[in-house]
Parts: structure tokens; sequence; C-alpha cells
């Protein structure tokens, strides 16, 4: 070459000599950059490293990932910081910097973590049916068991976890095990002959149910907390205060409502997610059932 090589010809040796001393490392970050992934999503699918030099590090992103959830399972989210969890790990807050970008990255790994992989999948070929519910699979698994055992498995990742639906969705499943609970979902419904709009649509319902009833039990638990209640001193509360505030001539049905002694009564603690998620799945059998295709 003369000194009139082109500046991409010398670049390109610059990135080979680099690529050298860290393939893997560089390989990654430059298919990473040049599908456009963000940065959040190229590290949770291992297509991104920081780069380093000298001795592999002791902390990695999914130690990091687990001690920021230990924190959250713990101490709560607000608990979770750059700082509390470097402590946790017994490291330095800046070296948590060689593996995530910062709190706002921590926590969307968080929930995907949080989440986990998602239950085994459908056996390939079954009939349909309802059948039992469990935790795996059972042969002939049809449509309904097969997602209401999904929206189970979800259930109960968010009770493990309860604060992972206090953090925003900030975009539609592309972390790894979003995408596998994506994936279980459109399995099956496989043989439905729902189109494959509709199956997104169902998907969005029935996750949506799971996080809001998930929330909703959530800010119910923080307020009987603050309130130094019993959970059924504050329901059977309710109806008492309700009562003495309602005009029974105004409020004809809610009178007929609080006498009924709805909330005096001890429900399950899945009592209204079964009946939610039941009749989310008579709807969506009437439509397979009556609309083909659809």
């Amino acid at each position: 070459m003369t000194g009139a090589e082109p500046a991409a010809d010398r670049a390109g040796d610059g990135r080979a000599a680099d690529e050298a001393g860290l393939p893997g490392t560089v390989a990654a970050n430059r298919a990473a950059d040049e599908a456009g992934l963000p940065g959040t999503v190229a590290a949770a699918w291992g297509v991104r490293e920081r780069p380093h030099k000298g001795p592999k590090p002791a902390l990695s992103l999914a130690r990091i990932v687990a001690a920021a959830v230990q924190v959250a399972d713990a101490e709560g989210l607000d608990a979770v910081s750059m700082g509390r969890v470097a402590a946790e790990l017994g490291a330095a807050p800046m070296s948590l910097y060689r593996h995530v970008a910062g709190k706002d990255e921590l926590r969307t790994l968080m929930v995907d973590a949080a989440w986990g992989s998602p239950p085994d999948g459908p056996p390939s070929g079954g009939a349909l049916s309802s059948g039992a519910m469990s935790d795996r699979a059972g042969p002939g698994e049809g449509w309904r068991a097969g997602l209401a055992r999904w929206a189970w498995a979800l259930r109960a990742r968010g009770r493990r976890h309860p604060w992972v639906v206090r953090i925003p969705l900030n975009s539609l499943p592309i972390l790894p095990n979003e995408v596998g609970w994506f994936e279980l979902a459109l399995a099956c419904m496989r043989d439905t002959g729902l189109t494959e709009a509709r199956k997104a649509s169902v998907i969005m319902l029935l996750a949506g149910y799971v996080r809001n009833l998930a929330t909703t039990e959530a800010d119910i638990g923080a307020a009987i907390e603050a309130s130094g209640l019993t959970p059924v001193e504050w329901m059977s509360s309710y109806p008492r205060i309700l009562a003495g505030l309602a005009d029974p001539q105004r409020f004809p049905a809610l009178t007929q409502f609080i006498a009924a002694g709805v909330f005096e009564a001890q429900d399950g603690p899945d009592d209204e997610f079964i009946f939610g998620l039941a009749r989310i799945l008579d709807g969506l059998e009437a439509l397979i059932g009556a609309r083909p295709g659809e």
C-alpha cells in the first residue's frame, strides 16, 4: 500500500487488528451495531459485550441483574440503585458500568429476569381440549388449557416478584424471556384457526389481564398494610363506611349490594383471577367456534 491508501481501507485494517485482540467482544459489538440493536437488547441476548483488557472481570451482567432482583425482592423496587446492587455484590459501584449502562437499563433487564423462562410448550399434534391445569403441558393439551397454563404461570412469576408490574412497559416483547413467553402463547393457539393478528390480540388481552390484576392486588395490599388492619378487617370496614355515606334512595343498587354482604365473605386468593380468566377464555372459545380463520 502507498501513502494514498483510502481511509476506509486503513480503518478496515485497524478493525481487523482490534478483532485479533478481542475477537468475541468486537465481532459481537459490530454485529449488534450493524443490526441497530438498542444496547439493552443486545446485552440481554448476549450479542454485545463491553470491551475490556486484562483479567476476566469478577462481575458479569447475569450476576448484576440477579443481585438487583434479590434487592428488589427483599427491600422493594425503590431500594434498587447502582450503589446498592454493588454493595450486594461486594463491588465498587463504578465496576457495574462495565456491564450495564445505568439504572434504567438495569431495571429493564430485571423485568426479563423476573418473568423468567416460560413453562414447557404444548406437545405437537394434540387435539383441542380443556384438560386439567398443571405446570407442565399434558398429552393432548389444547389451546384453552395451554393458554390457561400460560396465564397461571405468568401470574405466579408476578407474585414471586410483585415489583415487576411497577416497572412500565417500554417496548413490545423483545428480550429473551419475553420472546419465549410470546412464542409459547402463539404455539398454544396454533390449531385455533385464528389469524396471526388475532393471536397477537389474544396475547395482549391475556397478558394485560394478568398484569392489571397483579397491579390492583399490589395496590390493595399496600393500602391494607398502611391501614394497620388485617385484610379481613380492612375489607369489612368498606361496606360499613359506604353504608353510612350512600343514601338508599339515591343508590338503591348499591344498597342491595352492601346488604348482600359481599365484602364480608372471605374469598380465596385466586377467586377473582379464576373468574376473569374463565370469562376471557369463554369469549375466545366463542370466537374460535363461530368465526374460524378470524
